[in-house]
């Protein structure tokens, strides 16, 4: 019998089955938590015992599977890290539930404190007897939801100085204020009934996690009950003491927030020292990690996050070195099933061209839509005319942009590299109407007052509550500053942007906030020209620092310096206006000229050199990351499509396009190096020193790695080309350069940034996979007695690839998934939230591991289901990728509530899959083996 048992244990049916129970069960903790809350989500199902069942169920069958396949052999060792990296995982989770510790600490400057509030709630009864001075004290964690009433049902009991005691749980209410903030600050209600041998009491506690509760205090035959539901108090074995808490704004602003830190010193027995704490930089003290996470609203205290679970960490970390390693060596060992797929595609070779022809016609029906801008006003286009009849020549603001400029950070840059960003950041384009950056910014200088009501600034798509307070139409694209502020100059979106700027962790909604806020910023800035530091102090040798026209009154300068810089501005725009008329920038380029001698009479000791402002100028005109991905992106997408019908049908044609396309992309990889080396002169440090250039750099290596190791292989080099494009795209999502105006949020990280880009790029793979299942069930329904042997070869080479894409895919999407959660845990002090986002990507993990392993499941094997799982399973992506964003609240969400509706084309895929699906099944049933 116990063979039997065992045998089921360490079935590949218990593991597709589990597989399945484990999505489906994450995909209601989402839509759960949405409804409800995330403890009513735990209560249920995140923290329910046959939820861990299933989780230690996958323990037992990863070890049962060890033995039975014998994977401890040299050739399985990759099978062998997977399994036991998942092993570790789960394992480094049920010790970091049972054993790790979360709170918080709030200190005010100059106040010493040993205790953290803990973020698990509480309920807490002291039982005193006035006349021994003896105290009882029963502590019990509670999780709590008005939907689980059975789960929440405890009895308690005790005996005090022989006197017996019974505490029984009645009901349990979630405040129900209808605004979120207030909501935030409410507690929640707790009823038990107190019963001792005299006495019966229903008792009332209010409270929540995160907060300590209101006590409520009886008296009954002599003893004194104290009871109070909320956060536990745990004390620290030391002492930390708020030396200065630091919130840096952006210049010219008094609550958008760059930045705070707290500078702390820990008190120990044996030891004193100072330490920063601040994002992504934390504090580590005796197994206890801090992390800031908000602040007081007047600024003067701190408010950081505590964890302590060294084990569960570390054996978790453990746990995702070894995904890491065998899921890499997966796609590269000989002996795995990837290997394997290769080996048997290399041996399959049928030309039939009615693969061909359906594979094109699925990539001839693929499209993209494109939304419009809306149309402007007419004072709006008089604007424009405005702009455009004083443009500047070319050639002339050239020129102007070859002057350096000292930015924010103290980098000293051509100004050329400002005018870009600022446009990019914006409004992020390029240029307007024709206008390079350049001639944008000396139009701005020029005319402040009309760029002031010019729609420049990018919003972004998805967030119609910006729209709706600063009054446009809810389908613009961009807006004017002047629709920031109302007719006495109130900004608009203040009570937003507070919010944001405060939140430890901004959602996705809250983000778009502070995205539109920096926009307003450097609008504002450009504008009152504080940012045109050009004028270099004179004598200041020791801080070199540079002011623009406006900072004059302070500096202490007098005498001609001081008359130079006051009137050498007013000067240069008169005599641009003059210029533009006559087409003649003799006078413009001479005080130009006057404005450099400045420069290098006074800054020289700063200055770059000539050749690195032209090299500069030269990698911000050609902007070859931005470019290159779209030339990688057609090209891998064409030599995709040569790849695959090379397979089909091997001939001199296509043999000779292989090889030009691979010419064309190492081409491409020589210029993505040239760009890379470029940029590391300029900037003077190795290009991965922040978010984008790491972003850069992992587009370089990841075309480096498929370029060695693909070189007999077309398919790989063609699919490494599209992920490369996939990375400096989303890259460009943010144009990352720090130089200008501190444009990084507090929680950007290069953690984040590959994070990001590791999972998108696994969409792909993902949709080619998608494609070619839709193709194999397309040739299914052209089955018949003629063609069968045939279209079985070419389903077997399509179906073969179909596998490597998803598989491609999910090593991909796995690591990016936990590489997200190691960001998490190094910024916030957890590495796991159940944060709707990351749970649909750990559902789409589930779903495709099941699709892949389907094949050792004898009731689940086949090419029907395979090919249509491979369909189906995208679906779980598109959830991931753009369901999340608008189903659920969370991190990464628009959701606030409102009634969303499902798009119809979403509907009508179904049915036309549906009925694809049911003539493909009918038709291979009948005609395959």
């Amino acid at each position: 019998m116990h063979k039997k048992i065992l045998a089921f244990l360490f079935s590949n049916r218990l593991m597709a089955a589990l597989f399945v129970l484990f999505a489906l069960a994450l995909a209601v903790g989402t839509f759960v938590e949405n409804a409800y809350n995330t403890d009513t989500a735990r209560a249920l199902i995140y923290n329910a015992s046959w939820f861990e069942a299933i989780l230690g169920l996958f323990v037992l069958n990863f070890l049962g599977n060890i033995g039975k396949y014998r994977l401890y052999r040299k050739k399985k060792w990759p099978v062998l890290i997977l399994h036991l990296s998942f092993i570790l995982i789960i394992s480094g989770a049920f010790i970091t539930r049972y054993f790790g510790r979360e709170g918080t600490v709030s200190i005010r400057e100059g106040e010493i404190v040993n205790r953290m509030i803990s973020d698990e709630a509480y309920l807490t009864v002291f039982i005193d007897s006035e006349e021994s001075g003896k105290r009882k004290v029963i502590e019990k964690q509670l999780l709590l939801s008005p939907i689980t009433p059975r789960k929440n049902y405890f009895l308690i009991n005790t005996t005090f100085q022989e006197i017996p005691v019974e505490i029984t749980y009645l009901n349990f209410m979630l405040n129900d204020r209808p605004d979120k903030e207030e909501a935030k600050m409410a507690d929640d209600t707790l009823i038990l009934k107190v019963k001792t041998p005299n006495k019966e009491k229903e008792v009332i506690l209010l409270g929540k996690k995160g907060k300590l509760g209101t006590p409520e205090i009886f008296f009954s035959e002599g003893l004194k009950y104290t009871f109070a539901y909320g956060s536990k108090i745990f004390t620290l074995p030391f002492k930390i003491q708020l030396r200065d808490f630091i919130a840096e704004k952006y210049p010219g602003t008094q609550q958008s927030y760059a930045s705070f830190e707290s500078k702390v010193t820990v008190m120990d027995t044996d030891q004193y020292f100072d330490a920063r704490i601040y994002m992504n930089h934390v504090l580590d003290y005796k197994g206890y990690r801090f992390f800031q996470a908000s602040f007081h609203p007047d600024e003067k205290g701190t408010i950081l996050s505590v964890n302590r679970d060294f084990w569960g960490t570390s054996l978790t970390y453990i746990g995702y070195f070894f995904l890491y390693l065998g899921m890499i060596a997966t796609l590269f060992d000989k002996n795995s099933r990837f290997g394997k797929i290769k080996r048997k595609l290399a041996r399959l070779d049928v030309d039939r061209p009615k693969v061909i022809t359906a594979f094109l016609m699925l990539f001839c029906f693929t499209a993209f839509g494109q939304g419009k801008l809306v149309n402007f006003v007419d004072i709006q286009h008089k604007l424009e005319a405005i702009v455009s009849d004083n443009a500047v020549d070319k050639t002339h603001a050239e020129k102007f942009g070859r002057l350096v400029i000292q930015d924010d950070g103290g980098r000293m840059k051509p100004l050329n590299t400002y005018t870009s960003e600022l446009l990019r950041k914006v409004s992020k384009r390029d240029e307007y109407n024709g206008l390079n950056a350049d001639q944008v910014f000396l139009s701005m200088l020029q005319f402040p007052k009309v760029w002031y009501n010019i729609p420049l600034i990018y919003l972004k798509r998805g967030n119609a509550n910006i729209r709706t307070l600063i009054d446009i139409d809810l389908g613009q694209k961009y807006a004017p500053l002047a629709s920031f502020f109302d007719d006495k100059g109130r900004y608009k979106i203040a009570g937003q942007v507070v919010e944001a700027y405060r939140a430890a962790v901004p959602n996705q909604f809250q983000k778009d906030f502070i995205e539109a806020d920096k926009r307003v910023n450097l609008m504002l800035r450009a504008l009152g020209g504080q940012i045109f530091r050009i004028f270099p102090i004179p004598g200041d040798t020791i801080q070199n620092k540079w002011i623009a026209t406006t900072e004059l009154d302070t500096t202490g300068i007098t005498g001609k310096d001081s008359l130079f810089i006051r009137n050498i501005l007013p000067h240069y725009f008169e005599s641009i206006v003059e210029a533009s008329k006559t087409n003649n920038y003799t006078a413009p380029d001479l005080i130009l000229d006057k404005i450099k001698d400045y420069q290098a009479k006074f800054g020289s000791s700063v200055m770059p050199a000539e050749t690195k402002i032209r090299t500069e100028i030269l990698y911000n005109k050609y902007d070859i990351f931005k470019r290159l991905f779209a030339w990688y992106l057609y090209s891998g997408l064409v030599m995709l499509l040569v790849s695959v019908l090379h397979i089909f049908k091997q001939n001199r044609f296509l043999s000779i396009s292989l090889k030009v396309f691979y010419g064309l992309i190492f081409f491409l990889f020589l210029m993505q190096t040239t760009a890379l080396a470029t940029r590391w002169y300029v900037s003077g440090h190795a290009p991965w020193s922040d978010a984008y250039e790491s972003m850069i750099y992992i587009g370089w290596a990841t075309m480096l790695f498929g370029l060695v190791l693909g070189r007999k292989s077309g398919l790989t080099v063609a699919s490494t080309a599209f992920v490369t494009s996939m990375i400096l795209m989303v890259a460009h999502w943010n144009w990352l350069d720090p130089a200008i105006a501190n444009l990084q949020p507090v929680l950007n990280s290069y953690w984040l940034m590959i994070h990001v880009a590791i999972i998108v790029a696994s969409y792909g793979p993902f949709t080619l996979g998608m494609v070619l299942g839709l193709v194999s069930l397309l040739l299914m329904t052209l089955l018949n007695k003629q063609n069968k042997l045939t279209l079985e070869v070419n389903l077997s080479k399509i179906l073969l690839i179909t596998e490597m894409s998803l598989t491609v895919g999910l090593v991909m999407l796995t690591i990016g998934n936990f590489l997200g959660g190691q960001w998490a845990n190094e910024s916030w002090g957890r590495y796991w939230a159940w944060d709707p986002k990351e749970t649909w990507a750990l559902i789409s993990i589930m779903v495709y591991a099941f699709i892949i392993h389907m094949r050792l499941v004898p009731g689940l094997r086949g090419k029907w289901l395979f090919a249509l799982m491979s369909v189906l399973g995208f679906y779980a992506i598109l959830m991931t990728y753009f369901g999340v964003n608008f189903y659920l609240s969370g991190l990464h969400s628009y959701a606030q509530g409102d009634k969303v509706v499902t798009p119809v084309f979403v509907y009508y895929s179904l049915g036309g899959l549906a009925l694809l699906a049911t003539v493909a099944y009918f038709k291979q049933r009948r005609y395959l083996n």
